[in-house]
């Protein structure tokens, strides 16, 4: 039982991260990722698919809870490399330089 607790801990965690650090279609990559290893670690632990299935569910379920959190937190804690990769200032940033001409 405490693999199912550490996957569930686990897949929050990956989903938090990615909300921090990603846009949303990174959950595109990172979903199929996270069932196919709760599967395979809930197989090597003796789990069977009547017991594994409705886990693999969760930790994607947990995940995409957490990137949503993620997601709603304020922009000021908003450190998206997708932000810094398009140039775009975001809004904690300062949008005219001084000394700049107009």
């Amino acid at each position: 039982m405490t693999i199912a607790f550490t996957l569930l801990l686990t897949s929050t965690l990956v989903g938090l991260a990615t909300s921090l650090y990603f846009r949303v279609w990174t959950l595109m990559l990172v979903s199929p990722l996270i069932a196919v290893l709760a599967a395979v670690m809930l197989q090597s632990d003796g789990f069977s698919f009547a017991t594994g299935a409705p886990l693999v569910v969760a930790c994607l379920a947990f995940s995409q809870l957490a990137y949503l959190a993620g997601a709603l937190l304020p922009p000021e804690a908003d450190g998206s490399v997708a932000e810094e990769i398009d140039g775009v200032p975001g809004g904690h940033r300062e949008h005219q330089i001084r000394r700049q001409k107009k």
